[in-house]
């Protein structure tokens, strides 16, 4: 498929939408479409609208339609020597910038790189009033007013329809090594937070049940000296580990029953909880496959301090998202009435009453 800007053929489409009052399921590659609420809605199709627009690699800056195939942008990053820092999930081929970036979700690399947010640098968007509007810009001091760009990751196309997306990249690191270490989950946690508070290249930590596994990446002397000072066995083939559990296509994922998504503080113990449960981010992201009652997970995991997410397996009409505060929730309704008046985009995808 040829790159193309179709941005006055999406706007078209949502005018057409808003004149008959027709919903609007903004797709891309559907590589995602478990995540969040399911929509009723007329397709709008983004994946023709793609192209890399312009690439800076002495600058760290890329720029591209929301269409474009993140496998085509990964491997132009490749071919500099960079990469997106924020590792995001494909779970699957056809995922597309657009989706990566309404989704917000990241890798392994996350607490130690950043979030999705934290990359972005400005977007061109249509909103649900059929406007395109520009925020950011292409350098990280060439903001003001609000950060409307970042308001987008994780917004689930609710806010607006991305067009084009403006992203910070990094270097590859010259060196990287895999360390495995058998131990269990609550030791594991002790030891992943005492690594935490030390000058260590970690660029992941993860605790599959069994062992402990840890990620180190940078400058080639000081992966080496990491390595010597934390010991463990070494792990042949790190990067297919790692892309296991970024993609979930590592064996623990491979089960019917619904998968959670905890975040918690990552020193907290692991609340008493049915299921079985392996650690991300540190010990900051537990995924939990489990049939427990969503409710009474969620009330303990807020007493820990952190929220839940039904991220796969879930039910039609299953709360996806962990339940928001009443003046959150307001703040919420506000944005979205400011963006999209008429509820046409995604309408519910993230709650019900957006």
């Amino acid at each position: 498929m040829r790159d193309q800007d179709q941005s006055a053929r999406l706007q078209a489409e949502l005018a057409e939408a808003r004149a008959a009052g027709t919903p609007l399921r903004i797709t891309g590659g559907n590589s995602k479409a478990f995540y969040g609420r399911p929509v009723e809605g007329k397709a709008l199709d983004t994946t023709g609208h793609r192209g890399i627009v312009s690439q800076v690699p002495t600058e760290l800056v890329l720029t591209a339609r929301a269409g474009t195939p993140l496998l085509d942008i990964e491997a132009e990053l490749r071919q500099h020597g960079q990469h997106l820092p924020f590792e995001p999930p494909r779970f699957g081929e056809a995922a597309t910038l657009g989706g990566t970036i309404a989704c917000g979700l990241a890798g392994p690399r996350r607490p130690w790189a950043g979030a999705v947010r934290d990359h972005v640098l400005g977007c061109r968007v249509l909103t649900g009033q059929g406007d395109i509007l520009h925020f950011g810009g292409e350098v990280m001091k060439n903001v003001a007013g609000y950060d409307i760009a970042r308001l987008m990751c994780g917004a689930l196309g609710t806010l607006g329809v991305l067009l084009e997306v403006s992203l910070k990249v990094l270097p590859r690191p010259a060196a990287e090594t895999t360390r495995r270490f058998e131990t269990s989950a609550a030791a594991a946690i002790e030891t992943m937070n005492h690594w935490a508070g030390r000058p260590l290249p970690l660029t992941a930590a993860c605790h599959d049940g069994r062992h402990l596994y840890v990620r180190l990446a940078g400058a080639a002397r000081a992966v080496a000296a990491a390595a010597a000072s934390l010991g463990g066995e070494p792990v042949e083939d790190g990067a297919a580990f790692w892309r296991g559990i970024r993609e979930q296509t590592h064996a623990f994922f491979d089960d019917p029953r619904p998968l959670w998504c905890l975040s918690l503080p990552p020193a907290t113990p692991m609340p008493d909880l049915p299921g079985d449960t392996l650690l991300d981010w540190g010990g900051a992201r537990r995924w939990l496959l489990s049939e427990i009652e969503g409710d009474r997970l969620r009330e303990m995991v807020g007493k820990a301090g952190g929220h839940a997410t039904r991220f796969r397996n879930h039910g039609a009409n299953d709360d996806v998202f962990h339940p928001l505060p009443g003046p959150l929730l307001e703040l919420h309704r506000r944005l979205k009435q400011r963006f999209d008046p008429d509820r046409l985009l995604n309408p519910g995808r993230l709650y019900p009453e957006l």
